[in-house]
């Protein structure tokens, strides 16, 4: 394997990781560690000219609800990887144009333009996107891996560790998964920047409705009615809808 390919490998957070979050990565416990308290502050947000051109496609495109969302993952998935899984390579930079565009196949337009499942639309739209900014190769194409990947919940096999991190902190924010990895303190402060508004049963509708424009997406391998009720279900973040 050349060096500048272990490299991009190690940047753009291709390692491959368990993809059985629960018994593989966490072994059936809460955590790895006792999370601490880390504000928005304590978590730099990369300034990077593409990490923002991106940012402002994002709030462009998204909802307000949408967008909030995908700005609390990075946040809430930055908190996991320093508290819970240290070891874990990924570049800021990478990770949070993941998450700004990880929902962007479910803007209503994107939806209604395409047969294809939200994620893997999506996915193409980000490709292009980023191939329209310059992006380096190897990080458009983790990210579009990581977006296809991020609702592909399962036991056997890997995932790249950008795909789990995004895994982890959308389960968290959407549904209160894995509730022991990230500080109370942190979700406070997260949420008071980035607020809910209602997501809960935003994001419940939008999947509803790409379930029923599109019966055989990939959503319905979460449950038809499991999923979008495990959504509306999410005890941990009640208090802040």
């Amino acid at each position: 394997m050349s060096s500048d390919r272990e490299a991009a490998i190690l940047e753009h957070g291709f390692t491959a990781v368990p993809r059985d979050a629960d018994e593989k990565i966490l072994k059936g416990a809460k955590n790895v560690k006792d999370p601490i308290p880390l504000s928005v502050e304590d978590i730099d947000f990369p300034s990077e000219p593409l990490v923002q051109k991106v940012q402002e496609y994002a709030k462009a495109h998204l909802n307000e609800q949408t967008f909030n969302h995908s700005m609390r993952v990075y946040y809430y998935g930055r908190a996991i990887l320093h508290t819970q899984f240290p070891q874990w390579t990924v570049s800021p930079s990478t990770y949070v144009i993941a998450c700004l565009l990880h929902d962007i196949g479910t803007t209503e337009h994107n939806l209604h333009s395409t047969l294809l499942s939200f994620e893997f639309h999506g996915a193409f739209v980000s490709s292009s996107l980023l191939a329209s900014l310059s992006a380096p190769q190897a990080q458009n194409d983790a990210v579009v891996e990581a977006i296809i990947r991020h609702q592909d919940i399962g036991t056997v096999g890997t995932i790249t560790t950008l795909g789990q991190v995004l895994q982890l902190a959308t389960i968290f924010d959407n549904m209160g998964g894995h509730a022991e990895l990230v500080h109370q303190e942190t979700i406070k402060d997260v949420v008071a920047r980035w607020p809910r508004n209602g997501w809960s049963k935003c994001f419940a509708q939008t999947i509803r409705t790409e379930n029923g424009l599109k019966p055989w997406a990939h959503t319905t391998a979460l449950g038809d009615e499991d999923f979008p009720n495990g959504v509306l279900g999410n005890k941990l973040m009640e208090p802040y809808d």
